[in-house]
């Protein structure tokens, strides 16, 4: 088992196992134009497959996110989960009964594409609960609403020698995050599988400013962003549908403790060489792992307009 993979859960699964329906057509999403990145918008094209569901049991899901108040959540198969690059987005599933609304939450490292893991309550908005096994289709959701502005939360153990933050709020797919301590430059921080962002060198000992920007070209900076491992820390700030001004936290919530799968990390580190370089701004964070996610959660990208 993967040391970040979650504890197999109650599972609700039909016996046999009908074919997965879910075609993945291999395009790039990322063309080089004068030596810089030039992303294409994914499509919102319907998607057709199969879900099953399973029970959390009391446990995070592998994005590292709190349990979403309505409970409408999905597990997504490697294809699709892409090392953690689709955690935070939403999607749109319909089946026999209805459509429901789900945020990606979780791995499920037993699924293939096309293959949708819903928690219990997202399944029975769509199917019967005695079926265990539906076919659906299902498509990404581009600037879906999200239950509030940006939070970020400080990972247990970081200090100002090794930076991990988990963003949450985000609405669309991630490709960048870039921190910037006290009178420092922005460093490009990198996303691990458990969907927190790291660097290994650290930003110093905070007050931090973090940039995000999504698949779509969407920035927004939030500042005032403290060293406080295990907070949820609240801005008042969104980074969907527009490029946002400087927004500062607002507010600081208690936070259940991370993953306990999550790699220790000691709270203090020396001083050293970050032993991942940082990329230049135009670059995304870790190559493939977003496009990955694009490719297999929307299919083929509209043509890039890299004027």
């Amino acid at each position: 088992m993967s040391a970040h993979r979650r504890p197999f859960p109650t599972r609700w699964l039909a016996a046999g196992g009908a074919a997965v329906l879910a075609g993945i057509i291999g395009v790039a999403l990322l063309l080089q134009s004068g030596g810089s990145a030039c992303a294409a918008p994914p499509s919102t094209s319907t998607k057709t497959g199969k879900a099953t569901f399973y029970d959390l049991g009391g446990t995070s899901g592998n994005c590292s996110f709190e349990v979403p108040a309505d409970d409408l959540y999905v597990a997504l198969g490697p294809d699709q989960y892409a090392d953690g690059a689709s955690c935070g987005a939403y999607l749109d599933v319909t089946g026999p009964k209805g459509s429901v609304r789900v945020k990606v939450f979780d791995s499920c490292p037993e699924c293939d594409t096309g293959h949708l893991d819903l928690s219990r309550t997202a399944f029975k908005k769509i199917g019967s609960e005695v079926a265990g096994i539906i076919s659906i289709k299902y498509k990404l959701v581009t600037n879906p609403s999200v239950p509030g502005p940006v939070t970020v939360r400080i990972k247990e153990g970081a200090s100002q020698y090794w930076f991990a933050a988990r963003i949450d709020n985000h609405a669309n797919l991630l490709k960048s995050v870039q921190v910037a301590g006290p009178g420092g430059s922005f460093k490009s921080a990198y996303r691990t599988d458990y969907n927190y962002w790291l660097i290994d060198s650290g930003a110093g000992s905070g007050p931090y400013k973090l940039k995000l920007t999504d698949v779509y070209g969407n920035t927004t900076t939030v500042s005032g962003i403290a060293m406080k491992p295990g907070v949820v820390q609240k801005t008042s700030t969104s980074v969907s549908g527009r490029s946002s001004t400087v927004k500062s936290a607002a507010k600081t919530s208690s936070s259940p403790a991370a993953k306990k799968s999550s790699p220790a990390t000691p709270a203090s580190v020396p001083p050293s060489a970050s032993s991942v370089a940082p990329l230049p701004e135009s670059a995304a964070a870790v190559p493939g792992t977003t496009e990955d996610a694009l490719l297999n959660l929307a299919g083929n990208p509209e043509p890039a307009s890299c004027g």
